[in-house]
């Protein structure tokens, strides 16, 4: 099969057949999630908090995700079935349009296929750029974790009728921007609806509702991987006797056929 690109994740918003997302930090995780069809995966700054045990995504570096990138995408090369691999841009790493051109060089050359950003309207110029000099690009909407301390803590965002108003403009003028991917985290099930329809983009969605083009999971918490308090919109896998292929491959299934998220796994 062909590896999974920008167009064809595009197209499959264009013809409404749905994608799955994992986060994938190492070699072995991201050629087992490709074999296992998984279409798009995510080298997060999660890995923050995943491997590292940090309390938040911040004390991640550049060269960290670039290192993980490399990681990612040799076991990516390795499976029959490649996937398209995100990466994240850590904290401050792209404050500036130059910062960001350099981070994006960065995680580009380590062997990503997109680099994903956290902000709203403010993040147009950068955008505009990136797509500029061929640099595909992720707009992480909602809940922003790099922006933990400004938003008191990991909370639903856009329960009120401006601020949602103002997450569909921000999403519309990124999308404007050149942005090829919307990601929205932890807000209501009708406003995720609404940005979906509201863009041509596909829209990635984690804590986000049914009615997204496509789902993400952390790959440690959809394995049962997981220590302390499990998020709302996090579902096991690993039940039933699976094996973590057969986990894998029922989460792709489950996204792609809309039975995942259900309504246990949403805001309201």
């Amino acid at each position: 099969m062909s590896p999974v690109n920008l167009k064809s994740l595009q197209g499959r918003k264009a013809k409404q057949e749905k994608f799955a997302v994992l986060t994938a930090y190492d070699s072995t995780f991201a050629q087992l999630a490709a074999d296992a069809g998984i279409e798009c995966l995510l080298v997060g700054d999660s890995l923050g908090m995943v491997l590292q045990g940090n309390d938040s995504t911040l004390p991640v570096s550049l060269e960290e995700m670039a290192y993980h990138t490399r990681c990612v995408a040799r076991g990516n090369q390795r499976s029959e079935t490649p996937a398209f691999i995100m990466t994240d841009l850590p904290f401050m790493s792209y404050g500036t349009v130059e910062a960001g051109l350099e981070a994006a060089r960065a995680v580009m050359q380590a062997g990503a296929h997109m680099v994903k950003i956290e902000g709203d309207e403010w993040l147009a110029p950068l955008i505009s750029v990136l797509a500029q000099q061929g640099v595909p690009v992720c707009a992480h909407l909602g809940l922003t974790p790099q922006a933990v301390n400004k938003l008191g803590g990991y909370r639903v965002q856009g329960r009120d009728q401006e601020r949602a108003d103002a997450l569909v403009n921000a999403a519309i003028t990124l999308a404007d921007a050149g942005a090829d991917i919307i990601l929205l985290e932890c807000v209501p099930s009708g406003l995720a609806k609404r940005v979906t329809e509201a863009v041509s983009v596909p829209v990635i969605g984690i804590g986000a509702g049914k009615d997204t083009d496509a789902q993400v999971l952390v790959i440690h918490d959809m394995l049962g991987l997981h220590t302390g308090r499990v998020a709302r919109f996090v579902k096991n896998y690993m039940t039933e006797g699976r094996t973590v292929q057969q986990a894998l491959q029922a989460y792709g299934d489950e996204v792609r056929s809309g039975a995942f998220p259900s309504a246990e796994h949403e805001f309201a």
